[in-house]
């Protein structure tokens, strides 16, 4: 997996305080000095004051101020069942690598079983994990190597067989239904910073599903040099505080 920032709101935490002082200011935001809108924050200087201010809209849940700034994510990798997940949050915009458009026929299987195309779970060959859910717990050396065998050698064929259904005529948006729900994927993902808080709420989550918890915290590091006052304080007085920031 790979996220990288593609774009983003230029200094979003001054559109911030921008946004926020609007609503308590009798002057029109667009035709003030940011420095004299901010006059009334306290702090010894610009940088303390819109500290000062971001962590008070936090602190007393004024969040709309947050939905201004946006970031574009792309993210490299993810398999089908961790973008059905993070496409549940409406609130963000997806791009998604199309299934009918390009096709996996040139994929050797025997690549497949060393996780090529396909994400490999962690659980495939670790005989200590446990996941959420699961019945049994940590199984002995046999069984985890039986468990990977039969992984691997399952989403290999299912590619072959993909690949023979192309060979016999079949349209790629048809034969793609073998596939595994781990296949890889591409995506583009365009959010608010109230709704990235948000999606952290539930995605970053100690309980969250082992690829999407990965997936969003590696867009919170990208996040935090982004918007670094806000994503600081949420980091450490805020993090995991489910459905808090819910649209």
């Amino acid at each position: 997996m790979e996220v990288q920032l593609l774009e983003s709101t230029s200094d979003p935490e001054r559109l911030v305080c921008q946004a926020a002082r609007n609503d308590y200011m009798e002057e029109f935001v667009a035709e003030t000095p940011f420095e004299r809108a901010m006059a009334e924050i306290g702090g010894d200087s610009l940088a303390e004051q819109k500290e000062t201010l971001i962590h008070h809209l936090l602190e007393h849940g004024h969040y709309g101020p947050f939905e201004h700034p946006h970031a574009t994510f792309a993210v490299k990798g993810i398999s089908r069942s961790c973008l059905a997940q993070i496409t549940r949050h409406r609130h963000a915009s997806f791009d998604v690598q199309s299934m009918r458009y390009v096709a996996f026929d040139d994929v050797d299987p025997d690549d497949v079983r060393d996780g090529e195309m396909v994400v490999v779970p962690p659980s495939t060959s670790d005989p200590d994990w446990v996941g959420r859910n699961q019945q049994s717990g940590p199984v002995d050396e046999t069984t985890a190597q039986r468990r990977e065998r039969l992984f691997r050698e399952t989403v290999a064929d299912a590619v072959a067989a993909y690949q023979e259904l192309l060979e016999l005529g079949m349209p790629p948006e048809d034969a793609r239904f073998v596939l595994p729900i781990g296949t890889k994927v591409n995506m583009v993902m365009t959010v608010n910073v109230r709704m990235l808080m948000h999606i952290a709420d539930m995605r970053a989550a100690g309980d969250a599903q082992w690829e999407i918890r990965r997936m969003t915290e590696r867009i919170l590091e990208l996040a935090a040099e982004w918007c670094p006052i806000t994503f600081e304080y949420y980091d450490s007085e805020m993090k995991g505080r489910k459905n808090r920031l819910a649209p």
